[in-house]
């Protein structure tokens, strides 16, 4: 994965077992068989996803192409899957059956305890990285990407003192968030915190600590519910990094008071488009001035109210869409994140699948959303379309409390409560965008991506 062949320094924490990065020079978690796998068209399909990151550092160079499995993909879609990237072997953990890789020629049992002995580092591929995209009930699509594409976003190592810095993350480095903080680990001389699905967060937030955790990442929703958890205050972060949803400015202010001994970005990434840009000035949205510039690294322009992105990190194609265009003519890619201008800066609406229609007119949830999470004494809320006779549609809120210890004074309760809610929305939002109902509720549904469960269409 590095230049001359040598693994970078530091180590990988799951949950019960700690791998040091340079024992893989002489060592593999592939049951001694990596050399089947050379040339090959890999599935890793582990559920540990201490193994998925072990795999990820042996395979590449060696395998011809590697497919990452999110632990949350569909075993309907699987097949799927298997014959879009044209797998032909497959990686697996000692809990997975083996009949699950059915019709792959090579299944591989990945081990957590290391296996010495001659083991082939030699590079001979250039390899494909495959990634499932999030945020679809069918099966989703595969994208394809290389190791320079997935990494174009990502500078020299923030230190010069190997092993310095410890990343962690909320997300699963098998999906494009936690690829790129997997990538920053490895890449920048690092350590990584892993996190487990089965883990409370309070636990992981524990061993974050225990190793020293300087940079994490998370969504919106993560650093939400790490914040009602009351656990927060057990890291002491340097940089802490919000991406994958919207970061409205609640949340931004909410991580600020928290650590206010951190830098806190957010960022922007899909999928398909690769890292957009990194904002640190503590406000939402992003500068109008990054729009349309005409020799940065990463281009953006806005067409159709839709941003788009053209860099070196844009994906190569979709796989088995072979009359369906990633790239427009001109090399852009379209996000289908709806933007809008205010005072100098794009704001992010909401996606533009995700509208609900009142009476003809245009409601992003997001944006909802961002002006509740702002009352101090809301924590997140998920915004949704209620049918109406006459309307087609009104809007609705679900909403979770603030905890009581961090609200400045005393709140109303009860009807009180949700009333004052929607006063705060008329106030600043027009009368279709204000919600007909607030309802309250202890906790909503986070997908396994890290990103409020919306309503399907």
């Amino acid at each position: 994965m590095t230049a001359g062949g040598q693994l970078p320094a530091g180590s990988f924490h799951g949950v019960d077992t700690v791998i040091r990065l340079a024992e893989l020079a002489n060592a593999s978690c592939l049951d001694g068989r990596l050399e089947e796998l050379r040339g090959r068209r890999v599935l890793i399909a582990t559920r540990d996803q201490l193994l998925a990151a072990l795999a990820l550092i042996e395979l590449d160079g060696v395998a011809q192409r590697i497919v990452l499995c999110p632990p949350d993909l569909s075993a309907a879609h699987l097949p799927a899957v298997i014959a879009s990237a044209g797998a032909d072997a497959w990686v697996r953990d000692p809990a997975m059956p083996e009949q699950d890789g059915a019709g792959l020629r090579i299944c591989v049992t990945a081990v957590p305890a290391l296996v010495g002995g001659d083991v082939a580092r030699r590079r001979s591929h250039d390899t494909d990285w495959i990634l499932p995209t999030s945020g679809t009930t069918g099966a989703p699509k595969l994208v394809l990407h290389t190791l320079a594409s997935l990494s174009s976003a990502i500078g020299a190592p923030q230190t010069a003192v190997p092993g310095a810095l410890v990343w962690s993350t909320f997300y699963d480095i098998r999906r494009y968030g936690g690829l790129q903080i997997f990538l920053r680990a490895t890449l920048g001389g690092g350590s990584l915190v892993l996190s487990d699905p089965v883990e409370s967060i309070i636990d992981f937030l524990a061993r974050a600590a225990a190793a020293g955790v300087t940079h994490i990442s998370g969504t919106p929703s993560h650093w939400r519910r790490a914040l009602m958890s009351g656990a927060a205050a057990t890291i002491a972060p340097g940089y802490v990094r919000l991406s994958g949803e919207i970061a409205d400015q609640a949340i931004l202010d909410n991580l600020r008071a928290a650590y206010p001994q951190s830098s806190v970005a957010h960022a922007f990434a899909a999928t398909e488009a690769g890292v957009a840009f990194e904002v640190g000035d503590g406000l939402a949205g992003f500068p109008a001035s990054l729009v349309g510039a005409p020799v940065a690294k990463v281009q953006l322009k806005i067409a159709g109210g839709t941003l788009h992105v053209r860099s070196d990190g844009n994906a190569m194609c979709y796989l088995g869409e072979e009359n369906e265009a990633l790239r427009a003519d001109d090399g852009f890619v379209d996000t289908g994140d709806r933007v809008e201008l205010r005072a100098g800066r794009y704001h992010f609406m909401g996606r533009a699948g995700g509208v609900i229609n009142v009476g003809g007119l245009k409601v992003y949830p997001e944006e909802v959303e961002a002006v509740i999470n702002s009352s101090p004494w809301v924590r997140m809320s998920l915004v949704k379309a209620r049918r109406n006779p006459i309307t087609g549609a009104v809007v609705t809120a679900d909403v979770v409390l603030a905890d009581e210890a961090i609200e400045p004074g005393e709140r109303p309760v009860g009807e009180a409560l949700t009333r004052a809610i929607i006063d705060s929305c008329r106030r600043v939002l027009p009368a279709h965008k204000v919600p007909a109902m607030v309802r309250i509720v202890p906790a909503l549904e986070v997908s396994a991506a890290g990103k409020l469960v919306r309503p399907s269409a």
